[in-house]
């Protein structure tokens, strides 16, 4: 439990639409596979995978329930969401994955509040793609 609590409202918005997940705002506390790569702020490769969909998604889970301060919010067999807190301030970042096509799950980890995120988001999507790939 955090010594604060900025958590933040739920975004409403999340999800998959028409193969898309949300694109980043403006602000530097987001990154997405989906975004332009010339857009070097934003944009992260996708995570490679080998497996089904649904058994990307199960493996993702995984690792995210190993994860201190992560909450599983949805899982599909081609989508999960996920928060994560940090741990002095209880900022809430929200972490999503999307693997509708075999060989690529997309990504978009954004913080609710705040302009910079510390490079947090994209710290800790290396790490599940680090994670994901050691157990593939």
């Amino acid at each position: 439990m955090s010594l604060f609590s900025f958590s933040g409202k739920r975004p409403d918005n999340l999800g998959v639409n028409q193969g898309k997940l949300l694109a980043c705002p403006s602000t530097p506390n987001c990154v997405c596979s989906q975004a332009d790569a010339s857009d070097q702020e934003h944009f992260i490769e996708p995570i490679a995978s080998n497996k089904a969909p649904g058994d990307a998604i199960a493996a993702l889970k995984a690792i995210i329930e190993g994860m201190e301060r992560s909450t599983i919010n949805e899982a599909t067999d081609t989508y999960l969401y996920a928060e994560f807190s940090s741990k002095l301030m209880g900022f809430v970042d929200d972490v999503e994955f999307y693997a509708g096509q075999s060989g690529v799950i997309q990504v978009r980890a954004a913080a609710r509040l705040g302009k910079s995120d510390l490079g947090v988001n994209r710290k800790r999507v290396e790490t599940i793609r680090e994670q994901f790939q050691a157990n593939s």
